[in-house]
């Protein structure tokens, strides 16, 4: 009996691995917050500007980042984040495909930059001439500001970070983008 526990604890520690995984990775939107709704998708694609952004490994050492949404033939967006890496004087790029969780008239999205893993893309603020925007990713560990111009002004600035911290973000943590090049 004990032998056939060593041979099955494997597949099984496997399986509830696998498991935990297919469940926690369902969540796309942090707890408490919301999306936004009424969305007009070819609105909202085009280039964007980082103006903020919690900084995490992928967008290390970056300034002068842009997105750059585009509708596909198949219904997915292609996502082009850009930026200049200062540490190593180059530009650096990657690109991925967005795609609603649900209904294309709310701001909740999957975005995959590797293969079959998306994260959470959630459009929680958005003005209506659809210039500025306030971004949260999955966990309260990813937020961005985006504008279609280089700045944002301070009243827009004041209210996404209250919207942010509202929602439980800690806006301190906030990198703010140079945009000089």
């Amino acid at each position: 009996m004990k032998n056939s526990f060593k041979t099955r604890y494997p597949v099984l520690l496997f399986s509830a691995v696998c498991i935990f995984f297919l469940f926690s990775g369902c969540a796309t939107i942090p707890k408490g917050v919301s999306a936004v709704d009424r969305l007009d998708k070819a609105r909202y694609l085009g280039k964007w500007y980082e103006i903020a952004r919690f900084d995490f490994s992928f967008e290390k050492n970056l300034n002068n980042t842009t997105a750059e949404y585009t509708l596909r033939k198949d219904g997915y967006i292609t996502v082009l984040n850009k930026g200049y890496n200062y540490r190593k004087n180059k530009w650096e790029s990657a690109q991925g495909k967005a795609r609603f969780k649900g209904s294309d008239t709310v701001g909740e999205l999957e975005v995959s930059f590797f293969g079959p893993f998306y994260g959470g893309y959630n459009i929680i603020a958005l003005d209506p001439d659809y210039k500025y925007a306030l971004i949260a990713g999955s966990s309260t560990k990813y937020l961005w500001i985006l504008a279609r111009e280089k700045t944002i002004p301070d009243a827009i600035k004041q209210s996404y970070l209250s919207i942010a911290e509202s929602a439980g973000y800690d806006t301190g943590k906030l990198i703010w983008v140079e945009h000089n090049q």
